[in-house]
């Protein structure tokens, strides 16, 4: 007996096919506005956090300008003899 030509064969592979998918069908149901909405939040995030890290950053220079002019300041007239 011929496995390929088994009339039935085919029929158990096409009705496995088919509900192959319809489970893929409705696993993904409503997939594309699931990841947009996701990718899009995610963006959002990525925005934010980069705002708060420039205004941050900024702050940082500018404490660290402060900080090596009051050290500059301190500095002992001595000390720039040499």
């Amino acid at each position: 007996m011929n496995i390929i030509s088994d009339p039935n064969l085919w029929a158990i592979c096409i009705l496995v096919f088919l509900l192959g998918l319809l489970i893929g069908v409705f696993v993904t149901a409503g997939g594309r506005r699931k990841w947009k909405t996701r990718y899009r939040s995610e963006v959002d995030r990525r925005e934010e956090l980069e705002r708060e890290h420039a205004e941050r950053e900024k702050e940082w220079r500018e404490r660290d300008s402060l900080r090596a002019a009051a050290v500059k300041d301190r500095r002992d007239p001595a000390d720039e003899a040499f």
